[in-house]
């Protein structure tokens, strides 16, 4: 982002990212409570955030660790209850409510549910003698929130970490645990870059659709 302030505090239509994410669970699912993971230097910039967008939502906030992994694993320690547990990243701010209505259905019926879209790019393997093409049939895009029985995630997580943990899905798969793919959403893309800022932008000033 080539930014001094995080992109999930960015603003979007007037709005911080991460607020919007918020607010769009809330607009969905049944009294969610809230765990915020991010750096402790970053709390007293988040309570700002939080005292002016979500003062009625109940949220607790603890500091993140290394990698997603660690950070994952500090909010779990906070969960005492059984149930479901949605990991959502903060820069997505545009699930839908049939996308985030199935996560939760199938979560709670299976253990798991996590959203993934199809490619339409051709895509290719990085070799040390050059690249190989690979078939986009066989492969899909990931996305949040992933959802998982809570004591299946904290089980999952009294693993130790592994390179390969980039998300909650890998993390559970390593422990024995199967993932149940949900259709995601195209919308719900991750504001990572200049380009996705953008977009973010042009989505809230378009007239608001029935979800």
């Amino acid at each position: 982002m080539n930014s001094q302030v995080p992109k999930q505090f960015l603003p979007v239509g007037g709005v911080p990212v991460i607020a919007r994410t918020i607010l769009a669970l809330c607009d969905v699912w049944k009294d969610p409570e809230f765990i915020v993971v991010l750096p402790e230097e970053e709390f007293p910039r988040w309570e700002k955030i939080r005292r002016k967008y979500l003062k009625k939502i109940p949220i607790r906030t603890t500091k993140g660790g290394a990698t997603r992994f660690h950070s994952v694993k500090n909010g779990l320690k906070l969960i005492k209850d059984e149930g479901i547990v949605a990991v959502q990243d903060a820069c997505r701010p545009f699930p839908s409510g049939t996308l985030l209505t199935k996560c939760f259905e199938v979560a709670k019926e299976k253990g798991s549910a996590v959203p993934a879209i199809d490619l339409k790019d051709s895509i290719r393997e990085m070799l040390k003698e050059g690249s190989r093409q690979r078939s986009r049939e066989k492969y899909k895009i990931v996305q949040t929130p992933q959802c998982f029985d809570i004591m299946t995630l904290k089980k999952a997580y009294q693993q130790t970490f592994n390179d390969s943990f980039t998300d909650d899905a890998a993390v559970v798969e390593a422990a024995g645990f199967k993932i149940n793919l949900v259709e995601g959403d195209q919308s719900n893309f991750k504001i990572t870059t200049r380009f996705d800022l953008e977009i973010a932008e042009r989505l809230v000033a378009e007239p608001k659709q029935a979800k």
